[in-house]
């Protein structure tokens, strides 16, 4: 049995989502969000070397050794599967395992809301899933794959790096590839997939300008793709699509993602008060008004967008993250890190009787804001 099998066991038993292995500290396990050092010594090159040579595949391992950086998935047999990447830093070599839940959870497992439905029924268009890493994308792009292909006869392409969940077929046909191994890049697959009679396709990651124009002339030609992104807000992804063009390209890509964008999904993890992580979501349908707002370049007002379209099942971030504390699953605090209009935000929780962002506050704006939550001067 290869050695870093010991530290991967101990990891699900554990409950960790991550283990770091670093050489010049002892590893690490992340721990709800926390990274909690394990009571081993501190490892050296050869340790390093000794643990991850013997589980890293030969071609990768010169790779990594000759550029300093590398991605592969690790099967840990009665386990888990692991996403792997291995880095240098700057007191030598770094691992990270991420682990990959063996069982697919179901949209109602993560407790998506009612409304994240609608995505399973989609035809066409882009849809993006976006958050910071290790907020759960892949989690939820894979329990949406998992409805779609129970409830639907699809052809599904996923272009992974690495791929995490493998997918059964059952009234869908699945077709996974993987950077590296199946696929030169996330851009050479897209391009493949297009030529494969998909229904869908789903881009593990949407890094570069070749693949996001790809990702868009996919979409223009009636085929549903997913794809993920590092942002935190629809507003800001929608910015992130249109900044990757050229200058004099952005007002005709303004119109390519005016008429194609169906679904924005922007989530963030967060420490549950009483243990584990709750995802807080963003949720943003596509519609007339979307367009509208997307072609004038007016993307600061997608938020004011969002909040009226409730009905139709929309939340933005901050209202997902007052609804956490109002259901005391999370702290005050933790949302306030973590919501966007931190001024609005803090008067939220001044109504809520919680203060905030205390050590940022200025008196006098402080004072003035206490007097509007609490109406004074008002007559």
């Amino acid at each position: 049995m290869p050695r870093i099998d010991n530290f991967l066991r101990l990891m699900q038993e554990r409950g960790a989502s991550d283990l770091h292995f670093v050489v010049g500290q002892p590893p690490c396990f992340r721990l709800s969000g926390s990274i909690e050092p394990i009571r081993y010594k501190s490892l050296s090159a050869v340790d390093f070397e000794m643990f991850l040579g013997e589980v890293t595949p030969k071609h990768i391992w010169e790779h990594y050794k000759g550029c300093g950086d590398a991605d592969y998935a690790y099967e840990c047999p009665g386990v888990a599967r692991f996403r792997v990447n291995l880095f240098t830093q700057e007191r030598g070599l770094g691992a990270v395992f991420r682990i990959i839940p063996t069982k697919l959870l179901t949209m109602e497992q993560l407790g998506l809301p009612e409304s994240c439905q609608k995505l399973v029924a989609l035809e066409r268009g882009l849809c993006l899933v976006t958050g910071p890493t290790g907020s759960g994308k892949s989690t939820t792009l894979s329990a949406i794959i998992n409805k779609m292909n129970e409830t639907r006869r699809l052809h599904i392409i996923t272009i992974e790096d690495p791929i995490e969940v493998v997918h059964p077929h059952k009234q869908s046909l699945i077709t996974q590839r993987e950077v590296g191994a199946s696929a030169i890049s996330f851009a050479s697959g897209l391009r493949a997939a297009l030529r494969e009679d998909p229904d869908i396709v789903l881009v593990g990651e949407m890094r570069d300008l070749e693949t996001i124009s790809l990702a868009l002339a996919a979409a223009e030609t009636g085929l549903l793709v997913f794809g993920t992104l590092h942002t935190n807000s629809a507003a800001k992804t929608v910015d992130r699509v249109i900044n990757v063009f050229p200058t004099d390209e952005q007002d005709s890509v303004r119109g390519i993602i005016a008429g194609t964008l169906s679904c924005v999904l922007a989530q963030q993890l967060l420490k549950r008060k009483k243990g584990g992580r709750v995802a807080a979501l963003e949720i943003m349908f596509g519609n007339p008004a979307m367009g509208n707002i997307i072609r004038e370049g007016k993307t600061h007002q997608l938020t004011n967008m969002i909040r009226a379209g409730k009905r139709q099942g929309m939340v933005t971030m901050d209202d997902s993250l007052e609804r956490l504390v109002k259901e005391d699953v999370i702290t005050p605090e933790a949302a306030y890190e973590k919501c966007i209009d931190k001024k609005e935000f803090k008067k939220r929780m001044l109504t809520l009787g919680h203060q905030v962002g205390a050590s940022d506050d200025d008196p006098e704006e402080m004072e003035k804001m206490l007097n509007e939550v609490l109406g004074v001067g008002k007559s």
